[in-house]
């Protein structure tokens, strides 16, 4: 049985200097040649769809054969090859069944894929709101964010106003009305990907 994932990663944007030198855990200014300056793309989906194709596993000299899939979401599909996208992002075993046309025979089990969705990089995060007025609190976490192959992970939270904060979760007000493209980075150490930044950005409106 072939399987591949579909996959939709959130954007990876490189960073051009030294993010950890500049970062400490309370918020401060943000400094020229801070990395988190560099342009970050929004968030994409994560990689939540799989492609599957029963046909290699399958004798077709005793066919023809209904293919049945239980996706182990609830849900069933037919077909040599199917699509199908997951709405939570866990751990998954895909049972196929086939049927015999000519005699009903039904093989139940022929193949079982596990499908891991959590084993991946994500780089992301979300706020409590997108619009706020001046001086009201937004918070922000990161729960899925996370860099596999990379040790000792920072996050780095750049609101655009002047202010970084280091963490998991951040709480920020906005000072002065605007548009404020927040940006989420992480940085570990390990490969020189892991020593890269990954980042991604999200509109804050601050109304007055």
């Amino acid at each position: 049985m072939r399987f591949c994932l579909t996959f939709r990663p959130g954007n990876l944007a490189a960073a051009v200097a030294s993010l950890l030198l500049l970062l400490s855990s309370a918020a401060r200014a943000q400094q020229a040649g801070d990395t988190t300056s560099v342009s970050c793309g929004p968030p994409l989906s994560r990689m939540l769809c799989v492609d599957l194709d029963g046909r290699p596993s399958i004798d077709e000299a005793a066919g023809p054969f209904t293919y049945k899939w239980q996706m182990g979401d609830g849900t069933t599909l037919t077909g040599p090859t199917i699509t199908h996208c997951y709405k939570e992002r866990k751990n998954y075993v895909v049972q196929l069944d086939v049927i015999v046309d000519k005699t009903g025979e039904v093989r139940t089990g022929q193949k079982y894929i596990p499908i891991n969705l959590v084993q991946q990089d994500v780089v992301d995060f979300t706020a409590t709101t997108t619009r706020v007025r001046v001086g009201q609190p937004v918070s922000f976490a990161s729960p899925e964010a996370q860099l596999l192959t990379c040790q000792n992970v920072q996050f780095v939270w750049d609101f655009r106003d002047g202010t970084v904060q280091k963490g998991r979760t951040a709480e920020h007000v906005f000072r002065r009305p605007g548009t404020y493209a927040v940006r989420f980075s992480m940085r570990g150490y390990g490969s020189q990907a892991c020593i890269q930044s990954h980042c991604v950005s999200r509109e804050i409106v601050v109304e007055p």
